[in-house]
């Protein structure tokens, strides 16, 4: 399926443009993707997620194609914190819950910390709280997180990522979800939006700007407060972008309740098992 073949929805949200894909009807549940992904990895859930009732939204995050470039620049946690809030608004919705994977896990965090009153449930995935990740890297992690050092350089990743026809990307992909056998089809549309170079540097941007959100106070406290909404968070033990052993002992990160689910899969969870993903998201909205 080519990029342009699904229906996009357009709001404005936060001051961006911003387009999503909708499934169902329902109290609002957002689906939040991450880098190097996009949305699509979750369109097979939002099917499943609205047949049980609900209305399964995914945005393209800030920066990502079909949502606009961020036009003051920003992209950190806290803008994309705002962003989230500014769709539920659009959307009518006082009160929603949210999925996230990997960036949408860390803005799910944030948007939680942001508004704790406005978020129902929430179900993260690939990502531990990210103070509890920033406060416990060790040197097998730091290893694992070198890519993230290597994109604060300003220029080499522009110039690396892109070449050989994304052959980076492949590579990192195959890293991180070792048992996922993806294919062009999979892989085309993340490389019809990094074609793009500003749209490379807005993903590269929420790596660049991680610095900077530690410098605001706002940011800080989204970063590292602990979470007040029921969280579901799924890892794989397989994950080589970050290890198993990062999702221990979070618990007093999460004021209520944490429920730490493993699978036998990779990074990208989404991709490797939809239904089991969408099954344990619906399992878990059901049981507010």
């Amino acid at each position: 399926m080519a990029i342009d073949e699904i229906k996009h929805c357009r709001i404005e949200s936060n001051g961006l443009d911003v387009g999503y894909v909708s499934r169902g009807e329902g109290p609002l549940v957002m689906f939040l993707h991450g880098f190097p992904d996009t949305y699509r990895g979750f369109l097979p859930i939002l099917d499943q997620v609205a047949a049980a009732g609900y209305r399964a939204v995914a945005p393209a995050l800030r920066g990502y194609a079909h949502s606009a470039i961020a036009p003051d620049g920003d992209y950190r946690v806290e803008a994309s914190a705002k962003d989230v809030l500014g769709i539920a608004d659009a959307l009518g919705a006082d009160r929603f819950s949210i999925v996230g994977h990997d960036w949408g896990a860390v803005t799910a965090y944030a948007t939680s910390n942001l508004a704790p009153e406005r978020i129902a449930r929430m179900i993260t995935a690939g990502v531990p709280h990210t103070g509890h990740f920033l406060l416990n890297i060790r040197l097998r992690q730091l290893i694992r997180s070198s890519y993230m050092l290597r994109f604060q350089l300003p220029w080499l990743p522009e110039w690396e990522i892109p070449r050989n026809d994304f052959a980076w990307i492949e590579e990192l992909i195959r890293e991180w979800s070792p048992g996922w056998n993806f294919g062009e089809a999979e892989m085309r549309p993340l490389k019809d939006n990094f074609e793009d170079p500003q749209r490379l540097k807005a993903a590269l941007s929420y790596y660049r700007q991680l610095p900077r959100s530690l410098i605001s106070s706002l940011s800080r406290r989204l970063i590292f407060a602990p979470v007040a909404t029921p969280t579901r968070m799924l890892y794989g033990l397989r994950d080589g972008c970050i290890g198993p052993e990062l999702f221990q002992s979070q618990e007093r990160r999460f004021s209520k309740g944490l429920d730490l689910i493993p699978l036998d899969a990779g990074h990208f969870m989404q991709w490797e098992q939809p239904d089991v993903f969408a099954r344990l998201v619906i399992d878990f909205l059901k049981a507010a």
